[in-house]
């Protein structure tokens, strides 16, 4: 189990292939909020997503380190409802 407390804001969010999936806005319950500019495409703009803490394999000081590749990660992102983006 991952201590959140580790998660930092403005770290960054990998997948577990090293890809770029967004930025930590904060730790917000059991997910962690993106920042607004991770939420960009498909009109999905000028708002935050989410993804699940349950997703975090480790956090590497400025980095965390999801357990699915960056592509597959971004489509378990979610509304702030907890409905998926895509």
């Amino acid at each position: 189990m991952i201590d959140v407390s580790t998660i930092k804001e403005h770290a960054e969010i990998i997948g577990a292939d090293g890809v770029h999936v967004g930025t930590v806005d904060h730790v917000e319950g059991d997910r962690i909020k993106l920042t607004k500019r991770d939420s960009v495409g498909g009109g999905h703009e000028g708002h935050h997503h989410y993804i699940a803490i349950e997703l975090v394999a480790e956090v590497e000081g400025d980095r965390v380190r999801l357990s699915a590749n960056g592509d597959v990660a971004v489509s378990f992102e979610e509304e702030a409802d907890g409905k998926p983006v895509h």
